[in-house]
């Protein structure tokens, strides 16, 4: 046990070029909608996997249909709706889980889901994965190896809570008790990335105790993920 006021250092190394990962999966989700918890528990077994950055993004479209969604935002939508440009969708849905910025599927079966991570595996092999360290509950440190890129990056970091269980009142999960997991309650692009070696710090007041980060690096105006990493403190207890 760390001594009291003792600096916890916290750090995440990017994975070796031959192992691969870790894959980026996103779950734009809603309390509000009867479709979306097979999902949200799909994603609470890939957040546990070590090669798998995973992220809840709650959308607030459903909230007019009976529950208003605890963990919503606009942000979240707006997120899901460039995904929706860039994978040339018709439209958004929910549940819809977005693997590496490549391809997208109701994230509900857990072997289509092994079958997107296959698409993101064959078309990525060589990643840009971030190094992510990090004083106790201070700045996060992004550093980033040079590497050649067919076009400008975006560095984008994501502060989310780990888990959530929500008993819902009304709307079509009335009666249920949720649960969601690495729900994200905020993020924001950090830097434009040329390719060159560079590292970056975000302040720490970004980030609320006990929550995890991730860091994701894809084309920039959120096209295909080059790399992700994900940091995260031992759960208490």
């Amino acid at each position: 046990m760390l001594a009291a006021g003792a600096a916890l250092l916290v750090s995440r190394r990017a994975m070796a070029e031959t192992q691969g990962g870790p894959w980026a999966v996103e779950l734009f989700t809603s309390q509000g909608c009867s479709s979306c918890p097979p999902a949200d528990l799909n994603l609470g077994k890939l957040a546990a996997r070590p090669d798998i950055v995973a992220l809840s993004f709650h959308v607030n479209y459903w909230d007019y249909i009976g529950w208003k969604d605890l963990f919503a935002s606009k942000e979240s939508t707006d997120r899901q709706r460039v995904y929706a440009r860039t994978l040339r969708q018709r439209y958004v849905y929910t549940p819809e889980m977005v693997v590496d910025g490549r391809a997208h599927g109701p994230g509900i079966n857990e072997s289509a889901i092994e079958g997107l991570l296959a698409v993101a595996r064959r078309q990525s092999v060589k990643r840009a994965t971030p190094d992510l360290q990090r004083i106790g509950a201070g700045a996060l440190t992004i550093g980033l190896a040079g590497t050649k890129l067919d076009q400008p990056a975006d560095v984008v970091v994501f502060a989310y809570d780990r888990h959530h269980s929500t008993p819902v009142g009304r709307g079509e999960n009335g009666g249920r008790r949720l649960e969601n997991f690495n729900v994200v309650r905020h993020f924001e692009v950090v830097s434009r990335w040329d390719g060159a070696a560079r590292q970056w710090t975000v302040p720490a007041n970004r980030f609320q105790a006990g929550q995890g980060i991730a860091v994701i690096v894809q084309q920039a105006d959120q096209g295909p993920v080059l790399g992700a990493n994900k940091l995260e403190l031992p759960a208490a207890g």
